[in-house]
């Protein structure tokens, strides 16, 4: 499924024979530095392109177009890659059950080859040959982006200004306080970024490891435990391993990452802080908010845990791991990706069921999993209870079978010193 595209014409056109800078436009203060920077810098127009991979409603995506417009930008494009990003990278994240260091669940960094690949494509079509990002030189998007540049379209320049030129979070906040140019709501205290996947939050606090950002610094989950919400019961359904029905009701996959964003956001289901190691090899720390991702990939591993035989479960983990680090390097057009996910889809064949859902403040409980291909139900036998398919002499068998590999190893060693 290919992004649509939303075009906010602006009142200005680009002076004649002059080539656009096309800028990865998020809005943040990197972002909206760029824009004016570059057009002062270079002497040539700035087309900003938003490539809309979840959490920008109507009115963000207005205020987006706004601050575009007063920044300088003489066109401003966003394009709809939400139902793109999940059939290309996160229903395989699901399938994986993909989460970085046990715990995060690649909330942002996962959509940065996407919107690379929509903003070569736009640049092709508008006949520009350079394209810009906001990205500074200590972090990964920097190479998720231009690996994935270089790959799809190695003939783009690319321009970093943030990182080229190592300008400081205060330093572009004079800048934009000096000609008098809008600065984005969190200014230069916290960097936002927010995705389908989820948000992520960066501050002082998270350049080192001792301590949490502050209580008003969260989005989705803001004083989420001073007055915490009741409980609340929820199911989600899955067909084939993709998320397909929320409280009995068939909805697309990406609305169903949306409402149960909007459902367990309050809850502060999802919130952490992880530290982990980046692209190019330091620690790096960041707060995030996953309601969604943590609900979908906490169901997803209960129901695959009924319907997978251990070797099927055990065989898809092993490459989960290597497919979240290929991800998270940006190295997703990488052609071993698409054989990992094809056994992933290949595994998802009984991965369909129903799982039950409890929401409390600050956790998520799965009740219950119910699924047509339950091995659980196709036994006989009941755990812990009662032999089924086999005999009590069966297991006595089996037991002293099991047991012959360390009574070889005891008895071989039976003259050591």
């Amino acid at each position: 499924m290919k992004p649509s595209e939303s075009e906010i014409p602006m009142t200005h056109a680009a002076p004649s024979g002059t080539e656009p800078i096309l800028l990865a436009f998020s809005g943040g203060l990197d972002t909206s530095f760029c824009v004016p920077w570059l057009k002062e810098t270079y002497s040539r127009p700035v087309i900003t392109v938003t490539v809309d991979t979840g959490g920008i409603d109507a009115q963000g995506a207005r205020l987006l177009a706004e601050r575009a417009r007063a920044l300088g930008a003489i066109a401003h494009h966003q394009i709809d890659a939400r139902e793109a990003y999940f059939n290309q990278v996160l229903k395989f994240l699901i399938m994986g059950n993909v989460r970085r260091g046990a715990m995060y669940p690649l909330c942002v960094g996962a959509e940065r080859v996407l919107q690379a690949q929509t903003i070569a494509q736009m640049a092709l079509r508008l006949k520009s040959t350079m394209v810009a990002h906001g990205c500074t030189a200590a972090g990964n998007d920097q190479v998720r982006f231009e690996v994935a540049l270089r790959t799809l379209a190695p003939q783009l320049e690319i321009l970093a200004p943030v990182r080229d030129r190592a300008f400081k979070r205060a330093e572009q906040l004079q800048y934009l306080k000096d000609h008098a140019l809008p600065i984005p709501p969190f200014g230069a205290a916290y960097s936002v970024n927010r995705g389908l996947w989820g948000v992520t939050i960066g501050g002082r606090e998270t350049l080192t490891s001792e301590a949490s950002i502050p209580e008003s610094a969260w989005v989705l989950s803001k004083n989420a435990f001073a007055a915490p919400l009741d409980p609340v019961r929820h199911t989600l359904g899955f067909e084939r391993g993709i998320p397909a029905l929320l409280d009995g009701v068939a909805l697309a996959a990406v609305t169903i990452i949306e409402r149960l964003e909007a459902l367990a956001g309050p809850y502060a289901i999802g919130r952490g802080i992880h530290v982990g190691d980046t692209v190019i090899g330091t620690k790096g720390r960041v707060a995030f908010e996953a309601p969604a991702a943590e609900i979908l990939l906490t169901a997803h591993r209960e129901l695959e845990k009924l319907v997978l035989t251990a070797r099927q479960a055990r065989v898809k983990e092993s490459v989960a791991q290597v497919y979240g680090d290929l991800v998270h390097e940006g190295q997703h057009l990488d052609p071993v990706c698409r054989d990992i996910e094809a056994l992933f889809s290949a595994s998802q064949a009984r991965v369909t069921g129903s799982v039950k859902l409890l929401l409390r403040a600050g956790s998520l409980f799965i009740e219950g999993v119910s699924s047509s291909y339950s091995l659980m139900a196709a036994s006989k036998g009941v755990y812990g209870e009662a032999a089924g398919e086999w005999t009590p002499t069966d297991a006595l068998g089996f037991s002293r079978m099991l047991a012959l590999p360390g009574i070889f190893h005891q008895r071989a060693g039976a003259q050591e010193p």
